[in-house]
């Protein structure tokens, strides 16, 4: 018997705004309130999302069951059975995945919301919830009297009906894990041994990171900020326009291969240290954000390491053998989100660099099979001469003649899951290679200088060109 579990608030937790729209849609289609008052429902709830509850949200809140006085129950359940497919699309994509882990772990699932239960329900049904905790309006004789039947489930009326539901159900609180973007949950909260902070208000943020609880965003992966909506990468995607890159002339095509939503598998050859900007840069065209497993020496590093963390970065460590960055990259992609990756693992040093034939590893293919996601091979030829490997910054000022670095984007294509995963590597590193112009093919003998362009400062003559295979 489950000892544990985890309470979900609903409105910007659960969902990324407020049901109320959706709430009010349907109660309107089906003529159980009137259609006045719809501009000053818009501005409330605008409110509601930027900022979250306040104390007015509530007043208005709590007298729901005033208003609905003399509505038919049955009519509500008819537009609730409406609503619930209608919420559960809103779902936030990592709001789903804890959900999956919550079961999986054999916790309870319980829904704790202010929202009206017979509104409610149908939705906490079709999301596989246990139980919902939620604000029940008294009825008599099939319609609504206009009073509450109970706790308002908000703020310590929600704390008390999840101590009660806990006691009946012998659910050890110590052990459960509570969701909330509120301030006014945080009695809910401080009675869990697990609190997480989602989407927080401003309040609730400063409050948790005094109290050291976990913040996350369920629109993100766990670990990507959004103080005010927004993440990191959103802003530097601003620049990822030609005239706010003078020092380089990209050339893309194939760039209709990348859909405008869904998961994507984006697998380049790597040449420069400037290869993520590009594929960034790609990411940006479509109006997305792209997650990248990158080594731990870039994840680990104390500013760099920041950043790559708060733009969604993937831990890998190389010489672990683990496959967690594979399983969090699948459930990244399963989220419907774009990752992407290096199958040569890093920047091939030295002769190895102008190798005609690509090496990879194994993990682009292991991803797309664990995710059942297409990959979409990428080329890029000339990125180098933007920033090489024996540089620690790139060339900015080339901006008289900036060098020409050529991206092509090939057709997501399916590996075979009946092939081994060194069929299916060489298959996709000969993908990649057939999206590099004619001359990445034919074999040459580099200069002393080229050569030198292809190491790290300090490492001449190291021929660890990270193409072998786990």
């Amino acid at each position: 018997m489950a000892t544990a579990a985890a309470f979900f608030d609903l409105d910007r937790t659960l969902l990324q705004g407020a049901s109320g729209p959706d709430i009010s849609r349907v109660l309107r289609r089906r003529g159980v309130i009137p259609d006045r008052g719809q501009q000053v429902e818009r501005a409330l709830f605008g409110i509601f999302n930027t900022i979250g509850e306040t104390l007015p949200s509530i007043f208005l809140s709590r007298q729901g069951a005033r208003a609905a006085k003399g509505w038919s129950v049955a009519e509500v359940a008819d537009a609730a059975e409406e609503l619930g497919p209608i919420l559960v699309d809103r779902v936030e994509p990592f709001a789903t995945e804890a959900i999956e882990e919550h079961r999986r772990a054999g916790h309870k699932l319980v829904l704790a919301t202010t929202t009206p239960r017979d509104l409610v329900e149908p939705f906490a049904r079709l999301l596989g919830f246990d139980a919902v905790l939620a604000t029940r309006y008294r009825s008599a004789d099939g319609v609504y009297d206009g009073t509450i039947d109970g706790e308002f489930v908000w703020s310590r009326g929600k704390a008390r009906s999840v101590g009660v539901w806990a006691t009946a159900n012998m659910i050890e609180l110590a052990d459960s894990y509570a969701y909330s973007d509120s301030i006014f949950d945080v009695p809910m909260l401080s009675m869990v041994g697990y609190p997480i902070a989602v989407n927080p208000d401003p309040r609730l943020w400063a409050y948790a990171s005094l109290r050291g609880w976990e913040t996350t965003w369920f629109s993100a992966p766990p670990g990507v900020p959004k103080p005010i909506g927004i993440e990191p990468q959103q802003i530097l995607a601003t620049a990822a326009r030609p005239e706010l890159l003078p020092f380089v002339d990209l050339q893309i095509e194939g760039l209709e291969h990348i859909p405008a939503d869904g998961p994507v598998l984006l697998a380049a050859n790597h040449r420069s240290y400037f290869d993520p900007a590009i594929l960034g840069y790609l990411a940006a065209g479509v109006d997305r954000l792209v997650r990248f497993l990158t080594k731990k020496e870039v994840t680990d590093a104390a500013v760099l390491g920041a950043l790559t963390r708060a733009i969604g970065a993937i831990r890998v460590d190389r010489g672990s053998g683990q496959d967690e960055p594979l399983l969090e990259a699948a459930r990244i992609l399963r989220c419907g989100e774009m990752v992407a990756m290096f199958p040569q693992g890093t920047i091939p040093r030295g002769h190895q660099f102008f190798e005609p034939i690509l090496q990879g590893r194994h993990g682009a293919v292991r991803l797309a099979h664990l995710a059942d996601t297409p990959i979409t091979p990428v080329g890029i030829w000339g990125s180098e001469r933007v920033w090489p490997r024996s540089s620690k910054l790139p060339y900015l000022m080339n901006l008289a003649d900036p060098p020409t670095v050529t991206v092509r984007i090939g057709a997501p294509y399916q590996p075979d899951r009946a092939a081994d995963s060194d069929t299916g590597t060489v298959e996709l590193m000969a993908r990649i290679s057939d999206l590099l112009p004619l001359e990445a093919g034919q074999p040459y003998e580099p200069s002393e200088a080229e050569l030198r362009l292809t190491y790290p400062p300090g490492h001449v003559g190291d021929e660890d060109d990270g193409s072998r295979r786990r």
